[in-house]
C-alpha cells in the first residue's frame, strides 16, 4: 500500500461541461502530478490539503473534511477501456485525469473503511467519505456517463481529513490503523446507489 502519484490543481474554466444550463464552469479538477515514483519530491500536506492545490466549488470540494482526494491505480484499466469504447481510440489516462490528489496502490473501496488511520510519512489522515461525481466529471473526461459508470462499478475513491500535517511525497507507504469498521467505502457506494 502506498502513493504513486501525488497531484494538484489550480480552479481554471471547465468547458463543455455536460450540463444544461452551463457552457464553462470554474473547476480544479484538471490536476498535475508533482511527486512522482521516478521523482519523488516532498508536498506538504497541510490540514486543508496538498500545498498548492486549489477547489473551485468549497461547498462540495476541499475543506477540512475533504482535505485530499485518494483514487486507487488499479481502477485506470477500467476508465481507459470504457472512454477507448466510448471514444473508438486508445486512451492512457495519466494519474491524476480522474481529478484525485492521491494516486495508490494495495487499496480498494472493500478495502477501506470510514474511520481509518493513515500513517503517509510525516503526516496522519483519516477516511471520512466516498466522492459523490458530479457533472464536472462527465466534462473532464468527455463523457455523459462517466459520473453514473464510477457509481455503478463502485470506483468512487474517498476524500480523507488531514489529522497531522506533514511531509508527503510518492513512494510512501500507507500504514493503516483501522477504525471502528462500521461501513466501507465499498458499502456507503451501494447505500448511495439504492436511495
Amino acid at each position: 500500500m502506498r502513493i504513486l502519484t501525488i497531484s494538484i490543481g489550480k480552479v481554471a474554466p471547465l468547458p463543455g461541461v455536460h450540463h444544461p444550463e452551463f457552457t464553462v464552469v470554474p473547476s480544479a479538477i484538471n490536476k498535475i502530478p508533482v511527486s512522482q515514483i521516478a521523482n519523488p519530491k516532498p508536498i506538504l500536506l497541510g490540514v486543508l490539503g496538498l500545498d498548492g492545490d486549489e477547489q473551485a466549488d468549497l461547498t462540495v470540494h476541499g475543506g477540512i473534511e475533504k482535505a485530499v482526494y485518494a483514487y486507487p491505480s488499479e481502477h485506470y484499466d477500467f476508465w481507459n477501456t470504457l472512454l477507448g469504447q466510448e471514444c473508438q481510440q486508445t486512451i492512457a489516462l495519466s494519474h491524476g485525469e480522474l481529478g484525485e490528489n492521491l494516486t495508490i496502490t494495495g487499496l480498494l473501496e472493500a478495502d477501506v473503511y470510514i474511520g481509518d488511520r493513515w500513517r503517509i510519512g510525516a503526516a496522519e489522515l483519516a477516511v471520512v467519505k466516498l466522492r459523490e461525481p458530479c457533472f464536472k466529471f462527465n466534462a473532464k473526461l468527455g463523457f455523459n456517463g462517466a459520473a453514473k459508470a464510477m457509481l455503478k462499478n463502485a470506483y468512487s475513491g474517498w476524500y480523507l481529513r488531514v489529522l497531522k500535517p506533514g511531509l508527503i511525497s510518492a513512494g510512501n507507504s500507507i500504514d493503516v490503523t483501522p477504525g471502528p469498521r462500521e461501513i466501507s467505502i465499498a458499502q456507503q457506494n451501494k447505500l448511495l446507489i439504492n436511495r
